[in-house]
């Protein structure tokens, strides 16, 4: 079991590339767990939510507005994460925080404190320390577990998965604007502070192009600083956006779209890196 951390700035679209990473993943024929560690508990929405047309717990929803159809998304949508349960001081089983989303991705959520109630990244902490002690590794044995994790926030709870034990790789996620590449920045530092202490090792930068002036050459000048290396490219593209109208992701909503080969290229880099003795092309 390989362990894999992401990071990045808050919108940089970390949720989504990493769903389409275990999606392109699971598809080759590995185990993927993807644990979303961010309090809104929104990183495997799209991979459990399935069509946005789907008239869910609202009814139909022909006739519907956007901001309507988004509202009955968010009443539907609101699964059961770790904390909830760590809340509620009742005993609970593996089966109630993990889902089975598109391409049989094993899905869950730390999920946080209610608002204005507590630490975030103590949140994480718990919820991370939970997954141990309930043995959701041993239960449902995957190849890979994905942590998608809250934004340039490094604090304690937040750099939880950089630690021993916790993930074995990290990757951060960034574009070539300039809070973008500072907050990527932060998280190298943080990541290269562990470093003498055997803590997860540096996978590389995923450049998530927004198209400024010289976008690739500032993230590769980026990568160079921290001793890492640029790890993959993903072109900014309509298709994602039209993807997250039908509420999918995009090898679920356009599987043979240019943008849907870029992910799969990605994962199979990402792979190729953290798991070397394990051949896609002969899984595919």
């Amino acid at each position: 079991m390989i362990k894999i951390a992401f990071y990045g700035k808050g919108g940089i679209g970390k949720s989504t590339t990493v769903s389409n990473i275990a999606i392109a993943l699971a598809q080759k024929g590995l185990r993927v767990l993807q644990i979303g560690c961010d309090p809104k508990a929104d990183s495997t929405r799209l991979l459990c939510r399935g069509d946005v047309n789907d008239s869910g717990a609202g009814g139909s929803s022909e006739n519907l507005s956007e901001v309507q159809l988004i509202m009955q998304r968010a009443r539907s949508e609101s699964p059961q994460t770790i904390m909830d349960f760590v809340r509620s001081r009742k005993p609970f089983e593996p089966e109630q925080v993990v889902r089975k989303g598109f391409a049989g991705v094993l899905c869950a959520e730390a999920g946080g404190p209610l608002p204005g109630q507590g630490c975030a990244g103590r949140a994480v902490i718990t919820a991370l320390e939970k997954v141990e002690e309930l043995g959701i590794y041993e239960k449902y044995k995957p190849d890979l577990v994905l942590f998608d994790v809250l934004g340039d926030v490094v604090c304690g709870g937040f750099a939880m998965p950089m630690r021993a034990g916790f993930a074995d790789f990290v990757y951060i996620l960034t574009s070539g604007e300039t809070m973008s590449l500072y907050a990527a920045a932060k998280i190298g530092l943080a990541l290269q502070h562990f470093q003498g202490r055997g803590y997860a090792k540096p996978g590389g930068l995923i450049l998530n192009c927004r198209d400024v002036p010289d976008e690739k050459y500032k993230v590769m000048e980026l990568a160079g600083e921290l001793n890492t290396e640029l790890a993959g490219c993903l072109s900014r593209s309509e298709t994602v956006l039209r993807a997250e109208e039908k509420g999918q992701c995009v090898l679920q909503a356009f599987p043979d779209s240019e943008m849907a080969d870029q992910y799969r290229e990605l994962a199979e880099s990402i792979a190729a890196k953290t798991m070397p003795d394990v051949s896609l092309m002969d899984m595919g």
